[in-house]
């Protein structure tokens, strides 16, 4: 049986150890994204495959996905969904956030069983609060690269030696950022470095490529974990929880398998 906690624990582990490794999730809109819906994260409209709905998404969280526009962008996402490696580790959506039939629909895409599967959630929820006191603190270890909005203000994160950004829809837009850091990694041996994603679904094409390119470093999906050091909203219910002192659920929610 799996455990979110411990699993939590053994990427703890290899950033104490300066073990390289690759966490890469793969949440509710690289599900969609997966499953070849369209996906509308807009101003004042939300669409997901046929379902229409009111919502509001800043600049930076607007994201829009076509299957006939934009089917080189999934096809790598596929890459990185279905690549299997030492130390490469893929957070899915668990059941009981994403339910039964998508969770299943994820394992049978994938084709075969990865022993590194493991949550999309795992800094998030019941492990939040582990995550800010006991892997956050691990940063200050190590030279840290961040890739983020380019809104986001890293003045406050001391162990950044080095930012790349992304702006608006990055997973199309700025999709020629990957051969950017490849190139910046070779030219500066660049070997025993973090790398920081919070880029949305171009995160997860950027560390499937770089780990495959350079698995001396390590490169980890951070998401919105770190918003209350950079200036980006506390808009996700486990961030008003822990930060803001709103009662929710979420922030003691321990996700199962």
């Amino acid at each position: 049986m799996k455990s979110f906690v411990e699993d939590f624990y053994r990427l703890v582990s290899l950033l104490k150890r300066r073990e390289p490794f690759a966490f890469n999730r793969f949440s509710d809109g690289e599900l969609f994204i997966l499953q070849n819906k369209e996906l509308i994260l807009g101003d004042n409209l939300v669409k997901i495959g046929d379902k229409v709905m009111k919502g509001h998404y800043r600049k930076e969280d607007f994201k829009h996905f076509h299957p006939d526009e934009h089917s080189f962008y999934r096809d790598r996402l596929v890459d990185a969904f279905r690549y299997t490696a030492k130390n490469y580790f893929k957070g899915i959506s668990c059941r009981c956030c994403a339910g039964e039939a998508d969770f299943r629909w994820q394992l049978d895409f994938h084709g075969r069983h990865d022993e590194n599967f493991t949550w999309a959630n795992l800094f998030l929820n019941g492990n939040y609060g582990r995550f800010i006191r006991e892997m956050y603190p691990l940063f200050n270890g190590y030279r840290t690269v961040i890739v983020c909005n380019e809104n986001s203000d890293v003045t406050t994160l001391p162990f950044i030696c080095k930012d790349f950004r992304v702006g608006y829809n990055a997973m199309v837009n700025d999709y020629g950022l990957i051969d950017t850091m490849k190139r910046w990694i070779d030219e500066n041996g660049i070997r025993g470095h973090l790398f920081m994603f919070s880029a949305s679904a171009f995160s997860k094409m950027a560390i499937h490529q770089l780990y495959r390119h350079c698995d001396a470093n390590t490169y980890i999906d951070i998401g919105t974990t770190l918003n209350a050091f950079t200036g980006m909203r506390l808009d996700r219910s486990y961030l008003k929880a822990f930060w803001l002192g709103a009662k929710h659920k979420d922030i003691d929610k321990i996700c199962i398998w």
